[in-house]
């Protein structure tokens, strides 16, 4: 039996950081992934000559002293491991209530100088909701979700949900609303729902540090953080499958079970500390009963959020031959007049395409200095999604359903960017299953739980730390989602760790 003092399950962007922070603090440290390479979600790959980014169209900069992943990064000696280019703004949106095309700087100036242009008639409302996303996103940098709570008594609209919130600022003026909110579904897929801080902290986030893409895609970074480990005198162990997982009780050490792809070369690790890169209902399947139960009963009441699609196109030319004018795009459908009207879009490919397309997030890596390969030109075409959308059908049937919706998508991008689906020469299109069987991720879920508004139990929003003692997570499930919500929440994992251990 091998002996360590870490295992992290999962190599994920949480699994990778906390995993760098402790050895390079001296702890010994073994990270077990089922994969062929690191990264889970942050990930890059390629499909015959297609590039494909795994997940990642924008993220803030972590140079910046109050992005969320500033102090993760240098602690895991990973900040300058990659290059990060500059985007230029965070996004154009068109289409829906928006009127002529807006783009929103990737600034708080730059922004509340176009917001204000655009809409004069709410400038005031504009400054307030600006002022108070740079608070609770400086804040959040600076002292994360804990420094974020003890500012409730300065809003008292502190729990509304981002619908209230904007409907309150702004009443009726729906494009205002999707200026402000056009990319949603990098959050969540229902403004009803979502809680406005966590909205606040990844937008103001954005506006604070500048948007930024990893340049030659995410996989390079997780990729860098999984060197820091093995120059830490870590390791990192690829396809490897988790079998079994034992708590220890009462302090002792906990054991975790892995063999090959196969179920072969059964090896267990044991270990002080176990930190899970995975959904808590991922990790509790692998461990006995009351183990099992106490974990998930413990995130009973905790819904899990919003899954996507992912549309690689291939071109033959440049996104912008054909009209698309900026990196990042928010495409609006024509039937989606108010934010509101967002949810809905996640429930169209329960059925066959149609006459409503759902709103997509685009991105033309060709439109910056993005590292990405080319030809062909990748263009990223993402929206939300869900895993009912194909349930209960054959393979046969998924794939063919699967076709019939890319090739809906792209006419319809056609309509808009005429010539663009002549030029398409490759692809890849991953809908919700996709991301449910190679993340493993419960329905799909990107950002691990819902980011709905706190309740009254006095239960910590998110946080490493479970109810079981010895187990801790570093994912998307015990921070804001994203790539720097999962960043974030493995230095705050790390540093438990440690503190738990001086104890």
């Amino acid at each position: 039996m091998t002996r360590t003092d870490v295992v992290v399950i999962g190599a994920g962007l949480g699994g990778l950081t906390a995993g760098a922070i402790l050895a390079r603090d001296g702890r010994r440290v073994v990270v077990i992934e089922r994969s062929n390479s690191v990264g889970g979600a942050a990930s890059s790959y390629k499909v015959g000559d297609l590039f494909v980014e795994g997940s990642l169209h924008l993220t803030g900069d972590p140079h910046h002293p109050q992005d969320a992943k500033h102090t993760a990064l240098s602690r895991a000696g990973a900040l300058d491991g990659v290059q990060w280019t500059p985007a230029g703004a965070l996004y154009e949106v068109r289409g829906g209530p928006i009127g002529a095309p807006f783009v929103l700087p990737d600034s708080f100036d730059g922004a509340r100088a176009a917001l204000t242009g655009r809409f004069p008639d709410a400038t005031e409302a504009i400054d307030r909701l600006l002022g108070e996303m740079r608070r609770l996103a400086s804040t959040a940098g600076e002292g994360g979700l804990d420094a974020v709570f003890a500012l409730a008594p300065e809003f008292p609209d502190w729990s509304v949900s981002l619908a209230d919130k904007l409907q309150s600022l702004f009443g009726d003026n729906e494009a205002l609303k999707c200026a402000i909110a056009g990319d949603l579904a990098y959050v969540h897929d229902d403004a009803a729902s979502m809680w406005w801080v966590p909205f606040a902290i990844v937008q103001g986030g954005l506006l604070l540090s500048g948007g930024r893409f990893v340049q030659g895609g995410s996989q390079r970074l997780s990729s860098a953080i999984a060197r820091t480990i093995r120059k830490a005198g870590g390791e990192v162990l690829l396809r490897r499958i988790v079998s079994r997982i034992e708590i220890g009780e009462a302090g002792a050490p906990s054991r975790v079970t892995h063999t090959a792809r196969d179920g072969s070369d059964p090896q267990t690790i044991e270990a002080i500390t176990v930190i899970g890169n995975a959904a808590p209902a991922t990790l509790a399947s692998l461990m006995p009963q009351p183990q099992a139960s106490r974990l998930t009963d413990s995130y009973a009441d905790r819904p899990l959020g919003l899954s996507l699609f992912a549309l690689s196109l291939g071109l033959s030319a440049p996104p912008r031959d054909f009209g698309v004018t900026s990196f990042v795009t928010q495409l609006l459908p024509d039937w989606m007049q108010t934010l509101a009207s967002y949810a809905e879009g996640k429930t169209l490919m329960s059925g066959e395409p149609g006459d409503r397309m759902p709103p997509l997030a685009l991105a033309d890596y060709a439109a910056i200095d993005s590292g990405v390969p080319a030809p062909p030109y990748v263009l990223s075409v993402v929206g939300p999604d869900q895993l009912s959308n194909w349930a209960d059908l054959s393979q046969d049937d998924y794939r063919a359903k699967r076709a019939r919706w890319q090739q809906a998508i792209v006419e319809y991008l056609d309509r808009i960017y005429p010539g663009l689906a002549g030029a398409v020469i490759a692809s890849s299109f991953n809908v919700a299953l996709s991301v449910q069987q190679y993340l493993g991720a419960p329905d799909g879920s990107v950002y691990g739980f819902a980011p709905l508004p706190p309740d009254a139990s006095g239960k910590p929003y998110r946080s490493p730390r479970t109810v079981l003692p010895g187990l801790y997570l570093a994912s998307s499930y015990s921070g804001l989602g994203g790539h720097s919500g999962a960043i974030q929440s493995a230095a705050l994992c790390a540093g438990m760790i440690l503190s738990d251990e001086a104890k």
